[in-house]
């Protein structure tokens, strides 16, 4: 079942349909479904898709004269071609006529197999390719190679792409089309698990319940998720310890860079650089109040939820998964807790309802973030959800979400308002209070005809 990347699907075919030559950089971390995507795009299209290997230049260029003849005669007997400049010669002549999509997925394994690729690509790109039906799609999974050694300025193939594709994990909706006989709630848990991610969310089985998938997929020593974010480290960096401890240090609550790199006794200009490469990865995110993007106070927090989750609840409980004891303190260990865990994932989620999904929005969106800082009323430090800034005007969004069993007071819509008056710099607000269990009658007569909006669970997933 093929799920989601609607808009990117729209934007390959839409280059696919132009007949002339077009080269798409497809990019993200890896479990994200690029590969995925590339295949349903190609489904029904004339394409040699090769998959570059790990491995010597001449074995690369075994696979590709391979991917060649499969997609020229569709048998498995192939012509061994004696370099990269006779390959992609075959490429010439097989798009010269007729529309061609040709894959390098894993590109950057390639390019260190063979340095002058991406040279020996320009070289086509510029010539031999110039007035063909090419479409060539570049794949990687290395961030730093596809934004350096690719999109980079640097690179032999700046400027030759007509499109490029940052693939990001699905966010809370399209998350909660692969639990179709989820409740809402049930979906944003999942969402909140495994952060959207395809490779995760194919582990899970939309017919058990979230108790029986975690115990079955994640809280289970021989599950292939177990291990996930030890094996990831060690996959993408070079000192995956060190790596570990910084992400140990985030999970717990250390969010400045001074309180980690003290927690993982590491020199601060060492710490940052190693957040720079989980930053990168997309483990990692820099945040900075709203209203202040260049900050030089920011906070650094988990944004691959999975990790997040994997954090919070796989070290404290490593003894009781170890000796197969996990299913009798769930409820204590887990479900119990679920709802603090939430909080956090449950105020991203309102923050993308606003930005591509709520058709009511007072005011059209510059940025959406949160805000924190210093409360003059009361001396202590204030912290909002979400702010949204209006592109228009000195208006903005202050909002307030709350994962909870019981509903929200009047109360939090007074506390936001003052909140606002701390924060300051606006000269009209609206305000808006998530919940997940519903609001007081008070606060449900307060809305009408007023700059107050409501929103439950059940609407940020209802479909436009």
């Amino acid at each position: 079942m093929f799920i989601g990347r609607v808009r990117e699907l729209k934007r390959l075919d839409a280059m696919y349909r132009s007949k002339k030559l077009e080269v798409a950089i497809v990019y993200g971390r890896r479990r994200v479904g690029k590969t995925t995507l590339i295949n349903e795009f190609c489904r029904d299209k004339r394409t040699v898709f090769f998959a570059a290997m790990e491995n010597s230049a001449e074995m690369n260029l075994e696979a590709l004269s391979g991917a060649i003849a499969a997609a020229e005669t569709g048998s498995a007997v192939q012509v061994m071609y004696r370099s990269f400049v006779d390959a992609l010669t075959k490429i010439q002549e097989m798009s010269e006529k007729e529309r061609l999509v040709f894959v390098i997925d894993e590109y950057p394994y390639l390019a260190k197999a063979e340095p002058a690729v991406s040279s020996l690509l320009q070289n086509f790109l510029d010539h031999q390719f110039k007035e063909t039906h090419l479409f060539l799609i570049l794949c990687g999974s290395s961030m730093s190679f596809m934004e350096n050694q690719v999109l980079g300025y640097q690179s032999p193939l700046y400027g030759r792409r007509t499109g490029q594709f940052k693939i990001l994990p699905f966010d809370y909706r399209d998350t909660g089309r692969w639990f179709p006989g989820y409740s809402a709630e049930e979906k944003a848990i999942m969402y909140g698990i495994t952060g959207g991610v395809p490779l995760y969310l194919e582990q899970f089985s939309p017919d058990k319940t979230i108790r029986d998938n975690l115990l079955d997929v994640v809280f289970n020593n021989n599950a292939m998720l177990f291990e996930e974010p030890s094996n990831l480290l060690k996959q993408e960096l070079r000192e995956p310890a060190a790596y570990n401890a910084i992400v140990t240090a985030i999970a717990s609550g250390k969010s400045k860079l001074s309180e980690i790199s003290t927690t993982v006794g590491q020199d601060s200009s060492l710490c940052a650089k190693y957040i720079g490469n989980l930053m990168m990865l997309g483990i990692v995110k820099r945040e900075t109040p709203v209203t202040e993007p260049n900050s030089k106070r920011p906070i650094y927090v988990l944004d691959d939820l999975f990790f997040r989750f994997w954090y919070t609840f796989i070290p404290k409980n490593m003894a009781a998964i170890m000796s197969g004891r996990m299913e009798g303190i769930y409820t204590v260990a887990v479900e119990q807790r679920l709802s603090d865990y939430m909080g956090l994932v449950f105020e991203r989620m309102c923050k993308d309802f606003l930005l591509f999904y709520d058709t009511g929005l007072p005011v059209n969106l510059q940025a959406v973030g949160q805000w924190w800082g210093g409360n003059p009323m009361t001396h202590k430090q204030a912290q909002i959800d979400i702010v949204a800034l209006s592109a228009e005007d000195r208006s903005a969004i202050v909002g307030s979400c709350k994962f909870r069993n019981e509903i929200m007071p009047c109360s939090e819509l007074d506390l936001m308002k003052d909140y606002a008056h701390a924060m300051g710099g606006f000269d009209r607000y609206y305000y808006y209070l998530f919940s997940k269990s519903g609001f007081e009658e008070s606060l449900v007569r307060e809305q009408d005809g007023t700059n107050l909006r409501l929103v439950t669970l059940d609407e940020i997933y209802q479909v436009k």
